[in-house]
């Protein structure tokens, strides 16, 4: 390791002795978080290799399987998810967990010590990405358990409800990217700090300390496939980039789209910019596309610590307070500028303010008015 560089280790205990009285919890939680997160790294560098099964997404061919082969064929994500459970809860800092692969809550069990915390996290975001080689990644969020529920023998209950808080109150929150290095970004609420794996001393190391995401930019994400469903606040939006020198914003704009939620982040973080994952027009049930808790939460919490903005389109992420556990929400985030741009472009469509899509086709079809 390079003279010099601080390691997850070190970098928690001295976040300890800021906060006189600290029992030692969190940053034993953090060092659990992140010993999953490499052991996850392990399996999802190693793409074909760590699946012997050449047909192991094939549904027809998992369906066919028997109970003795089903080990076999567990996807990704589903192995990612037994690793961050098997990692942090017999730790004692948890009282429960809650991941997109549960169908529920998951209390701790009753065999160990119920914490200070509840742990809410996607195992593996962007898995479809792993048969094609780019990036994918674990998002968490912390938050304080209820009282009640804490002790060696506790008599509470762990409910739904304990977890359906605004992201406000969250203790925690972080990503890890498998890409290149194996990348782990974390804030406490006190700024954004990046880590990266080092394989020789089998530690992360810090690496990015105190990130910011510039206020202005030339870039954003999106998925321009599906402009037909947007709402006319997102498509004025990006047809003005796309028009751009030409264009009411009179400069030029990149387009990207990873669809990989951590790849994406962890580029806005470095290097700035907007990505948009927008209510669009299907199923009214689903107006969003990025869960509440364990996507746009901890996501937003990181944006804002480094100096960004994150809203559904005219609302703060974090503000939202959630309904049920695996609730769905639009996602804006990035350079606060931008940000703030797009959250005045849907008030003025909520003012009743039109916007004719049109006038525009993509930048090198630009229809302007006849007269």
């Amino acid at each position: 390791m390079p003279e010099g560089l601080k390691t997850l280790t070190r970098y928690t205990i001295e976040q300890e002795h800021r906060h006189p009285g600290s029992s030692g919890e969190f940053s034993g939680l953090l060092n659990a978080i992140a010993t999953a997160a490499k052991i996850v790294a392990n399996q999802a560098t190693r793409g074909a290799i760590a699946q012997p099964i050449p047909a192991l997404a094939d549904p027809a061919v998992i369906s066919a399987v028997t109970p003795d082969d089903a080990a076999l064929h567990r996807t990704p994500d589903v192995i990612a998810d037994e690793i961050i459970v098997a990692e942090t809860q017999w730790t004692g800092h948890l009282s429960g967990l809650l991941s997109e692969q549960m169908t529920g809550i998951r209390p701790v069990p009753a065999a160990h010590r119920h914490g200070k915390y509840l742990l809410v996290f996607d195992p593996l975001d962007g898995s479809s990405n792993i048969d094609v080689n780019l990036p994918v990644g674990t998002i968490f969020s912390v938050l304080r358990a209820p009282a009640r529920v804490q002790g060696t023998t506790s008599g509470g209950i762990l409910t739904a409800d304990d977890f359906l808080r605004p992201g406000t109150e969250q203790v925690c929150a972080g990503f890890t990217v498998y890409g290149p290095a194996t990348m782990l970004v974390l804030t406490t609420g006190s700024g954004v700090d990046g880590f990266t794996l080092d394989r020789e001393i089998g530690a992360f190391v810090l690496t990015h300390p105190q990130m910011r995401i510039p206020a202005d930019t030339s870039g954003f994400a999106i998925n321009a496939a599906n402009e037909r469903f947007w709402q006319p606040p997102v498509q004025r939006y990006v047809h003005e980039c796309l028009d751009g020198v030409d264009g009411p914003r009179g400069r030029d704009f990149n387009m990207r789209w990873v669809a990989s939620l951590v790849a994406d982040t962890f580029h806005i973080l470095t290097r700035g910019g907007v990505y948009l994952y927008p209510r669009d027009a299907r199923p009214a049930a689903h107006p969003g596309r990025v869960a509440l808790l364990y996507g746009a939460n901890p996501i937003a919490f990181i944006v804002e610590q480094a100096g960004g903005a994150a809203i559904t389109g005219s609302e703060r992420v974090l503000a939202v307070a959630p309904r049920h556990i695996h609730e769905r929400v639009p996602l804006i985030f990035g350079s606060r500028n931008e940000v703030e741009r797009i959250e005045r472009y849907h008030r003025e469509h909520d003012e009743g303010r039109s916007f004719d899509a049109s006038l525009f086709g993509t930048r090198s079809l630009f229809r302007p008015v006849r007269r």
